[in-house]
């Protein structure tokens, strides 16, 4: 009984080995002018992200992305994902943002340059994945419910 068993268990093994798919094969993928291009998302945010090696600037709609995101954490949210793959000041950022509020686009942004990055250089897949910004955020506001006031909020109830 053990030596079918054991027959049994080394036919599994070989199997899995044979019949196991093999790991993905992430390729650079750049346009015809070198730039890699991704869409990101937050809340309502959607973030059209194009980069490019360069010396480090980044356009938000137009306008400079300390002029857009006045606040410093905002500007901190974009940069942990070059911060983290060491390419900081390597790449010009070039991204057209709609929809949300700041926070959602700054998290639209930081996902999307992300992906980019992992279109630029592929190798930089694991360390961002580690980081956690290739992950959609997919938390969306609640929508309201009838017969109360907000999603959840309920009217004050009176005995009386």
């Amino acid at each position: 009984m053990a030596e079918q068993q054991k027959q049994g268990l080394e036919g599994l093994k070989s199997m899995t080995v044979a019949g196991a798919p093999s790991a993905p094969v992430y390729e650079k993928r750049v346009d015809a002018q070198g730039r890699a291009y991704a869409t990101g998302k937050r809340k309502n945010a959607v973030a059209r992200v194009w980069i490019k090696p360069g010396k480090g600037s980044i356009t938000v709609n137009g306008r400079s992305s300390q002029i857009y995101f006045a606040r410093p954490v905002l500007r901190m949210m974009i940069s942990q994902p070059l911060i983290a793959a060491q390419r900081d000041g390597q790449f010009d950022v070039w991204c057209t943002i709609t929809g949300g509020g700041l926070s959602g686009q700054a998290g639209a942004l930081r996902h999307g340059l992300s992906i980019a990055l992992t279109r630029f250089e592929p190798e930089l897949r694991s360390v961002l994945k580690k980081g956690g910004f290739l992950t959609r955020d997919s938390r969306v506001v609640e929508r309201k419910k009838y017969g109360r006031p907000k999603a959840r909020r309920r009217f004050q109830f009176s005995k009386r």
